[in-house]
């Protein structure tokens, strides 16, 4: 329900680079392994040479005149022990073994606090509606015509990455559609362009500074307000992004109805911080993770204050 912006130059950079080291580290890694190993057959031959040639060494104790046997053997050990770290424990026990690992741990922390939210609702649910305790002396008659922000936002008011969602949760997909259905829907172009198709019984309405833009199936226009007039019948409007058309819409609307996805993950494009002084949380509902949602998830309906 975002806009989505794809990686920066610099952020492609950062990835390059990293990708660019761990290169060159194995180059490095393969050639002192190539030059121990021409070392080792220089060294070999000239233990044979001191050995068998020069007759030196023949009375080394415990081993006799065949010590230099003894040593290419230990010096095979050595080499050994380098070609198996860098072909076999650099290989699978490299960075990306240790971010995995770490990503493990982590996802089982995870697991454990969804598994203790779960156990926290089913002993103590949350009623449908929450009404914020700060709402006593606030009027909570709704206005005969909204604006409505809706978005799904993580903990750390992530919105999306690479143009995609982080998550996939049938519900809110749902309760998006059932919303919005009958409405006029306000976008961004790269929304509109994320969107697989035309959304069923809504009027889209694309702002874009795009000139000579036409779009089937939607009106184009230049500016949030000129969405806004065309769409002044309509008794409920919503705003469903990107990050840019969400900046533009945050001081008309009078509603943000938000998917709420408790965990925190990377992203590009970020939701405005909701600032109570501004919002009264009207409406709460939690959702724990089950096997078609991989994140636990509440809905929240904010009212702005009069």
């Amino acid at each position: 329900m975002g806009l989505f912006s794809k990686k920066t130059t610099t952020q492609i950079d950062a990835d390059q680079r990293v990708l660019i080291e761990h290169a060159q580290q194995r180059i490095k890694q393969k050639k002192r392994l190539y030059y121990h190993f021409v070392v080792f057959l220089a060294g070999a031959i000239l233990f044979i040479v001191l050995n068998l040639v020069l007759n030196i060494g023949k009375d080394i104790k415990p081993f006799g005149k065949d010590w230099f046997i003894w040593a290419i053997l230990f010096w095979v050990f050595l080499l050994l022990i380098h070609f198996i770290n860098v072909f076999v424990l650099g290989r699978f026990l490299n960075k990306s073994w240790e971010e995995e690992q770490f990503n493990s741990l982590i996802k089982k922390q995870k697991d454990k606090i969804s598994q203790l939210q779960e156990r926290v609702t089913q002993s103590h649910p949350l009623p449908k509606l929450q009404v914020a305790e700060n709402n006593a002396s606030t009027p909570t008659t709704e206005p005969t015509h909204k604006i409505t922000i809706i978005a799904a936002a993580a903990e750390n008011n992530a919105l999306g990455k690479d143009n995609d969602l982080p998550w996939r949760l049938p519900d809110d997909f749902k309760r998006f559609k059932s919303l919005t259905s009958g409405h006029h829907i306000i976008m961004g172009r790269k929304t509109w362009d994320s969107l697989p198709n035309k959304l069923p019984n809504r009027t889209h309405l694309i702002i874009s500074r795009q000139e000579d833009l036409v779009i089937d199936d939607a009106t184009v226009v230049k500016d949030f307000a000129t969405a806004l007039d065309i769409a002044k019948e309509d008794t409920n409007i919503f705003i469903i992004g990107g990050g840019e058309i969400y900046n533009l819409a945050w001081e008309y609307a009078s509603h943000i109805e938000l998917t709420r996805v408790h965990d925190i993950v990377n992203a590009h494009v970020f939701l405005p911080e909701i600032d109570l002084t501004q919002w009264n949380l009207i409406a709460r509902t939690f959702n724990p993770k089950d096997e078609k949602h991989e994140h636990a998830f509440s809905y929240e309906t904010y009212m702005r204050r009069q």
